[in-house]
């Protein structure tokens, strides 16, 4: 797991953000929708594109949940207040029906972070005093735009393996880490400067992340991370992002980033997974920490909680 900082940041602390269920090995698979009609546009396109197209729009309808305020952010995001018991986690058939969990205790370093600067918490798409009512929660709305950019469905959101690009001026992944080993960890604690790095290739991406690992890092690899995010590839900008992560078979065929499919259960109405970060830090300027900390509270679940 990593962290970074050495400066003294104003920091503001945020409730519980959400859990995250371990169990979702089995995705629902993504389907192909009959109920869509490209007529006009059918002597126009190769059939391979529009049914490509057709599953594009079938994920949208299945993301995109109805909502009971829209948000729009000044970074042009859409921020849908979604009731909590219809957010994709609850998609799965095993959740299906359901409602989230009443949250268990705090752990008491958590409850020391708290702060009476609440309000003074941004995410661009907050700071003019919004947030979602209590009962939902604030999604990023996704856009066609944004499944296209991955160029599928299936590589939308998720982190597959690549091979390196050999035009790649960084000559592939170059990373820095601080880790530890042990028998048995029950929780984890980062606190990360956030900026705003420079990113010239729309297939590249930078970030600082906390990153619980467990099993090797063969097919059994099990992850739960979070952290900030410059990524063109996914939001179609350079703002750094919160962004969490989950893959239970070493990026396989599970898990995705934020809420874009079953696994990860958000409770905090104030904090959006995806929406961009501000302020940032600057050189010789004020710096500006996220907080994390990641707990474990039973077999199946993990919280997260976040703080600025």
């Amino acid at each position: 797991m990593a962290s970074s900082s050495s400066f003294s940041s104003p920091t503001v602390t945020s409730k519980f953000i959400g859990f995250l269920l371990l169990l979702l090995s089995l995705q629902p698979d993504l389907s192909l929708g009959s109920d869509l009609h490209y007529k006009n546009q059918t002597s126009f396109r190769p059939k391979r594109e529009i049914q490509k197209l057709r599953k594009v729009e079938e994920y949208l309808k299945r993301i995109n949940k109805p909502s009971i305020k829209t948000i729009h952010s000044p970074d042009g995001d859409v921020i849908e207040c979604v009731p909590s018991h219809l957010q994709p986690a609850f998609d799965h058939p095993q959740l299906r029906g359901q409602k989230p969990l009443d949250l268990p205790e705090m752990p008491s370093i958590a409850i020391a972070n708290e702060t009476t600067n609440e309000e003074n918490f941004n995410q661009l798409w907050s700071q003019s005093g919004e947030c979602c009512p209590i009962g939902s929660i604030p999604m990023r709305r996704t856009t066609k735009t944004d499944v296209l950019r991955a160029r599928s469905v299936r590589r939308f959101g998720r982190r597959l393996k690549k091979p390196i690009r050999r035009d790649s001026s960084g000559g592939g992944h170059e990373h820095a880490v601080v880790f530890v080993n042990g028998e048995q960890y029950y929780g984890a604690k980062a606190s990360i400067n956030v900026w705003t790095p420079r990113v010239t290739d729309a297939y590249e991406f930078s970030l600082s992340q906390i990153w619980l690992i467990s099993g090797s890092f063969g097919h059994d690899l099990n992850t739960i991370e979070a952290g900030w995010q410059v990524s063109p590839e996914l939001y179609g900008d350079n703002y750094p992002r919160f962004f969490t992560y989950w893959t239970t078979d070493a990026y396989q065929a599970t898990g995705c980033y934020n809420l874009l499919c079953s696994g990860f259960v958000q409770t905090n109405n104030k904090i959006a997974i995806g929406a961009a970060i501000s302020p940032r830090s600057s050189y010789n300027g004020r710096q500006f920490d996220l907080g994390l900390m990641i707990w474990k509270v039973s077999l199946l679940f993990f919280h997260l909680f976040p703080h600025f």
